[in-house]
C-alpha cells in the first residue's frame, strides 16, 4: 500500500510540474483577470514546494494532497480562461 501512495504522489509531482511549465498567463498585464492569474499560479508553486517539503520528511499523505491541491488550483485557472494551456494532453481537463 505504501508503494502505491509514493508511486501516485510521484506522479501527480510530475503532473503538476509539467502543467505549470505548460500554463501561461492569458489576460493582459494590468487587468484584474491577469493578478488573478499570478495568484493563482504562485499557490499552484507554493502546493509543490509543500509537497516535496513533506515528501522529503517521509510525510506522504500530505505531499500527495499537496500536489493535487496545486493542480486543482491550475485546472480552476485554464478552466476560468486564466490561463492559456494545451487542450490535447493529459495535463488539464479543459
Amino acid at each position: 500500500m505504501a508503494a502505491d501512495l509514493h508511486e501516485k504522489a510521484d506522479r501527480y509531482e510530475r503532473l503538476l510540474s509539467e502543467a505549470l511549465d505548460a500554463a501561461s498567463i492569458a489576460p493582459q498585464e494590468g487587468t484584474p483577470l491577469h493578478e488573478a492569474a499570478l495568484e493563482f499560479e504562485e499557490m499552484a508553486s507554493s502546493y509543490l514546494e509543500d509537497g516535496r517539503h513533506f515528501r522529503e520528511e517521509d510525510d506522504w499523505v500530505n505531499a500527495l494532497a499537496s500536489f493535487s491541491y496545486g493542480h486543482a488550483w491550475l485546472d480552476a485557472g485554464a478552466r476560468l480562461g486564466v490561463f492559456a494551456v494545451p487542450e490535447e494532453g493529459h495535463l488539464f481537463t479543459v
